[in-house]
């Protein structure tokens, strides 16, 4: 191998290094900033393992969202959007989560009675939904929110959004952790099954 072979190896191609280290980079310095500034999303170290949660209708009073990050045992890092709900009333719910070979399957609201909560919590990665905001205000300060469950807030300077009322339907998403004040299941279903989507 020649000299001029040698240094060709060692070559750093510059600009393709910061394409790709750039992202990688910003992502990484938004999850020390969260943690940093006490945005770590759920109370609780989280499972191995995210959740889906399906539902004909979510309908909402005092919602508020903002980003954050959920913790694993192990010291895995899930970035999250955080949506603070007051009270919620959820029509034909399902959750769905995959325990080894099995998937658990939850149902409830699939009858006359919604799902109702209070004080609800999800840490989302992934929703999809046709959704309608009432009084909406976006690109709030997340340390400002006020019309979300008490203490439902992100860290100065982040991005928030708000809205007074929200109706969420054909809803489907990826969630690392819910928490709520309470939470009605009417006609709660419990069984092996299919994942809800």
């Amino acid at each position: 191998m020649t000299p001029s072979s040698d240094a060709a190896l060692g070559r750093v191609r510059w600009k393709r290094f910061a394409a790709v280290a750039a992202p990688a980079a910003i992502g990484a310095g938004a999850l020390v900033f969260m943690t940093a500034q006490g945005s770590i999303a759920s109370s609780f170290a989280v499972s191995g393992s995210s959740f889906k949660v399906s539902a004909d209708s979510l309908t909402g009073q005092g919602f508020v969202q903002y980003g954050g990050v959920d913790a694993s045992k192990n010291g895995d890092k899930h970035p999250v959007q955080i949506s603070g709900i007051k009270s919620a009333q959820i029509r034909n719910m399902c959750q769905s989560v995959k325990a080894g070979p099995f998937t658990l399957r939850l149902t409830a609201g699939t009858g006359a009675k919604p799902v109702e909560a209070s004080d609800l919590t999800l840490d989302v990665e992934q929703l999809n939904a046709d959704a309608t905001f009432s009084n909406i205000e976006i690109g709030r300060d997340a340390s400002t929110l006020d019309k979300g469950p008490d203490g439902k807030q992100g860290a100065a300077g982040m991005f928030g959004q708000q809205a007074s009322r929200i109706q969420l339907n054909n809803v489907k998403q990826v969630a690392w952790a819910t928490t709520a004040g309470t939470f009605k299941l009417s006609d709660l279903s419990m069984k092996l099954g299919g994942e809800c989507f």
